[in-house]
């Protein structure tokens, strides 16, 4: 537990930001679940939708430090990779 007065001012800065990554990677995995139900369904014009608009929440995530650049840009790779093989 934190004895000093800068220690307990830290831990509570830290449950705030820990608060605020928690929502924004939940945010992240709707966005990412919402475009696999898309892909699973078969709907390619949906998949492309939802995929259009996870894009640049997983981006803004990176910004917030929330994710790393490469995993980011990984899941956004796979994931469009699965989007354009559901018509082939």
């Amino acid at each position: 537990m934190a004895n000093t007065p800068s220690a307990k001012k830290m831990a509570r800065k830290i449950a705030a930001r820990t608060a605020i990554n928690k929502t924004r990677r939940s945010r992240v995995r709707t966005f990412i679940r919402k475009v696999e139900e898309a892909i699973a369904s078969g709907d390619k014009a949906a998949a492309t939708v939802a995929l259009s608009a996870a894009e640049p929440e997983i981006m803004r995530a990176v910004t917030k430090g929330v994710l790393h650049h490469n995993t980011a840009s990984r899941k956004v790779s796979r994931l469009s990779s699965r989007v354009k093989a559901i018509g082939a």
